[in-house]
């Protein structure tokens, strides 16, 4: 059974940074690609930065220049390094494996809050 614990989020305000945690249990980690979601109030949940069991990266359009994912095989963790942050990226923010299908599990979020 895969668990995803999320930590790091907190309130900043607008220009700071936040470094977000994602420990991961269950699965072999090292061969999983793992991606960030978010879910901002009244929205739907949006994959914002991925990366693969080597080391390739994505970002949506949104992350690209101020989001860093990255991992670490030997603490089954991925990050989030969020700089330059703006009011609209206020949401829960979540971990997975992926690709995500019906029977993803999903942590329990960790809430970034920007203020302006």
């Amino acid at each position: 059974q895969v668990q995803l614990v999320e930590s790091g989020g907190g309130l900043v305000q607008a220009g700071g940074s936040l470094r977000l945690s994602c420990v991961v249990s269950g699965i072999i980690f090292r061969i999983n690609a793992m991606g960030w979601y978010r879910q901002g109030p009244g929205k739907q949940r949006e994959l914002v930065a991925a990366i693969t069991s080597s080391y390739r990266e994505n970002y949506a359009d949104s992350a690209k220049g101020r989001f860093t994912i990255s991992r670490d095989n030997a603490k089954n963790t991925v990050y989030l390094q969020m700089n330059s942050l703006k009011p609209e990226d206020t949401a829960v923010y979540y971990c997975a494996t992926l690709p995500i299908s019906i029977a993803t599990s999903w942590g329990q979020g960790t809430q970034v809050t920007v203020s302006s």
